[in-house]
């Protein structure tokens, strides 16, 4: 409705006339419930539906935004029905660089972040309230997703839409977090490789995206226990993906249960203070809290790490000196099985001698 949801404005310098949309809170008391949209018909005058559905087609229009046809026009595939004004961002040069960088190697949450849909199924928009909008994804089995999204919000889907977990409802700038939740490790480590990428291109600079995987493996070293089964981990606690692996592997083979975890994303900064090795964390900061710790919590680090070697002056185990760290942990644990033998070694040995005097006596 003219004057209600939407007006006519001329261009000084053109001369040409658009047609508006009013924003929501500048609306007349009679337009504000209602929701400004761009449907089709076609050639019989029925509505257009969504493909395999009996859902018309329906375009929402948010505040502002310039309507490029008029009632009754006729289109085509691919034609501009609208158009949503967007603020010119500033000097990308500027904006992007090092501190983006930064940002992502921090696993930084952003101020207004996109909206990724949490299930898969249909799209449909239920009794808005106060300057939200209800959308609901309804799966095929299970219970459905609502969401409450401010009016303000761009939306990037329509009533009737398939949409499938991890996909964009809601335009803004990606959250590693929600990435790592809804799509996995391998979808997160495409993001930040690919955004650290564009960032090191703009500059001219190639680096290969092996560097850059690296350092996202040390970011995902985490993971929080959902289930602690028959491990030795408490629900709720934060270890290692290793360690956590190698005990569900040894209870497995005895036929237990094993724990449940999910993946955890630290900044750089967090996960090299939060590394198994104190050595390594007291060498990048708050070297008096993290040794003070150590001490007082009487910690031992094996020299797992490539950094804590370089600070004891070791070779560090990789290439060459993965080979010659196996063979020195192989004949020291020669040596302990000689002096320290096993219960199960000394139950065998002290076996064989019963064996060997009962053979004597018989003779």
């Amino acid at each position: 409705d003219e004057g209600v949801t939407m007006h006519r404005s001329v261009d000084e310098m053109t001369g040409l006339s658009s047609i508006e949309v009013i924003e929501s809170a500048a609306r007349p008391m009679a337009g504000r419930d209602k929701r400004p949209m761009v449907m089709l018909k076609d050639a019989a005058g029925e509505y257009v539906s969504v493909s395999g559905s009996n859902t018309p087609v329906q375009y929402l229009l948010p505040g502002n935004s310039i309507i490029s046809v008029d009632d009754g026009a006729t289109i085509g595939v691919g034609e501009v029905v609208a158009r949503i004004p967007v603020e010119a961002s500033g000097n990308k040069d500027i904006t992007g660089g090092l501190p983006r960088v930064a940002d992502l190697f921090e696993a930084r949450k952003p101020k207004e972040p996109a909206i990724l849909a949490e299930i898969s199924g249909v799209v449909s928009f239920g009794k808005e309230t106060k300057g939200k909008r209800r959308l609901t994804i309804t799966p095929e089995s299970g219970d459905p997703f609502e969401a409450l999204i401010p009016k303000w919000r761009q939306i990037a889907v329509f009533e009737g839409e398939t949409v499938e977990k991890g996909e964009v409802i809601s335009d803004g700038p990606s959250n590693p977090h929600d990435i790592l939740r809804l799509l996995g490790v391998a979808e997160l480590a495409k993001y930040i490789t690919a955004e650290v990428q564009d960032v090191y291109r703009l500059q001219g600079v190639g680096i290969n995206d092996k560097h850059i995987e690296v350092i996202v493996r040390q970011m995902l070293r985490k993971v929080e226990i959902t289930d602690s089964g028959d491990s030795d981990f408490i629900t709720g606690d934060q270890a290692e993906l290793v360690r956590v692996l190698e005990q569900n592997e040894r209870l497995e083979k005895e036929g237990k249960f094993p724990a449940k975890y999910q993946r955890l994303l630290l900044g750089i900064t967090k996960a090299s203070l939060a590394t198994e090795s104190f050595i390594s964390a007291a060498s990048f900061q708050e070297t008096t809290r993290v040794l003070t710790e150590a001490a007082v919590t009487g910690k031992r680090d094996y020299l797992r790490g490539l950094k804590e070697n370089v600070v004891v002056g070791r070779l560090i185990p990789a290439g060459t000196g993965l080979t010659h760290h196996a063979e020195r942990r192989r004949k020291r644990e020669d040596v302990e099985r000689l002096f320290n033998p096993s219960a199960t070694e000394v139950e065998q040995e002290l076996g064989a001698q019963l064996t060997a005097l009962d053979s004597d006596d018989e003779l």
